[in-house]
This record gives C-alpha cells, structure tokens and sequence, in this order.
C-alpha cells in the first residue's frame, strides 16, 4: 500500500508542487508518515544525505495560527542546510515563509517509548541560532496528513554557529526583524514548554514508527513565534539571546 502511496505522490513531492487537494481525506496519519519516510529513502537513494528532523507545531502561536493542534516532523536533507545570510530565489517557491527555531544536535541516539526530558537534555551538544524555510505547497489546515506526506512543507534551514547549551533553552529569546523592522519577540518556553521537549516528543514519535533519533542528527525545535510570511525582496533577521542571530534574504 505505501509504495503504491509513494508512486501516486512522488512525482508531486519531488517537483515541490504540493500534494493535489483530490487527495484529501485519503491518508491516514500513519500512511501519511509512511509516504514522508519512503519519500527520504528514495531522496538518499538518489544521493543525498539525511542529516536530521524538523519538529513542527510546537508553540501555541503556529498551532493557532494554522488550527492545528499536535507536533509533526519532517526530514532535513544536507541540500536543504545553508548558512546563515544565505540568499533564496523567491520566484521559486511556493508561498513561502520562515520560522524561528532553536537548532539542536544530538551527540547520541536516543530511542523510544517512554524518553523523558532529562534523558534528551543530556544527548544535546550544540545549540544553533535557525530560521525555518517553509513553503505552503499543501494547504495543512485543510488536511494535515498531507502536509505530513510532504515532509511538513520544509524547504531548507538556516544556521548560524553552533554552541554548547549552557543556559536553560526555555529562557533564551529571540527577536524577530523583517527588512530592519522589529516584529516580535518571544521565549523558549513558548516551545512545547522547553525546547528540549521537542527531541523528546521527536526519539518518542519515531518510535512509533519503527525508527529511532540517530547520534549527530540535528533537531529544529520548532518555532518559537508564529509563522511569517516573506515578499520578494525581504531581508528577516532572528536575534537569538545568547546564542546569536541568524538572517536570509529573498531577492
């Protein structure tokens, strides 16, 4: 049934078009992340590297920005991974936008059920300053399953130098800048109530399915404001204290 899935939606996922709305309804949440898995298998088949996993719909704002209620994951490609001030064609992306997130790696595996927060505090070895790049190829209000199936709408993620945790994450702040203008700013704790929280909802989840977080994988925790739409032309700017700042910019 998956592989059938996987044919059905490959073509679609693979032009980064978004999954047709004649599919809605049609997944279950199970199937969905089946899709999203076989879909990363063929993607490092064809020579790519796996290098981690976004949690998305992590803190109240996105979840009611969108009207949905419950994380999600999707996969992180290392042709997804730019550095910070990295430059995005926005003519080439569907309705696109970005997230401020915390970017976490892992020093070692952890496997589910039943990982507390404590156990994924301890295998966190660097926090990175992120912004998200999601485009909003399938309507996720409409049938989040389908997004799920298209790898949660990610495009890429941005990051500016890594450090050691040393602080409690749910007291770092982010200050978030479009073209120079201050837009908001928000705290850790407004992740899952710990930003920590989303590696371990992540090695639970994946569990589920049959899989387990991998030691080196890097984790974007989800955002920690609601999601900000860009225009051609913008320059967005996050302003993480203490662990830096990160910008993009969509000519």
């Amino acid at each position: 049934m998956t592989e059938h899935l996987v044919d059905s939606l490959w073509p679609f996922v693979q032009a980064g078009t978004g999954i047709p709305t004649e599919w809605t309804g049609k997944l279950s949440q199970r199937e969905a992340y089946d899709v999203q898995l076989a879909a990363l298998a063929r993607q490092v088949a064809a020579g790519d590297r796996h290098v981690g996993w976004k949690v998305g719909l992590t803190s109240k704002a996105t979840q009611s920005q969108f009207g949905c209620f419950e994380p999600i994951f999707g996969y992180l490609l290392e042709s997804g991974a730019r550095p910070s001030g990295a430059e995005f064609g926005f003519t080439n992306l569907v309705r696109p936008g970005f997230e401020n997130e915390l970017c976490l790696t892992v020093g070692k595996g952890l496997r589910g059920p039943g990982v507390t927060l404590e156990q994924a505090r301890a295998v966190i070895v660097s926090v990175a300053p992120a912004l998200e790049i999601v485009e909003l190829r399938t309507d996720l209000t409409a049938d989040l399953n389908l997004a799920i199936a298209d790898n949660a709408l990610q495009t890429a993620f941005v990051t500016g130098p890594p450090l050691a945790p040393g602080v409690d994450l749910r007291e770092a702040v982010v200050d978030v800048f479009v073209n120079g203008q201050h837009k908001e700013q928000a705290r850790g704790v407004e992740v899952l109530g710990n930003p920590v929280a989303s590696v371990a909802w992540l090695a639970n989840k994946l569990a589920e399915l049959g899989r387990r977080l991998e030691a080196g994988m890097q984790v974007m925790s989800g955002s920690l404001t609601r999601f900000y739409p860009v225009d051609k032309g913008d320059h967005v700017e996050a302003r993480f204290t203490p662990f830096g700042v990160v910008s993009a910019r969509f000519p």
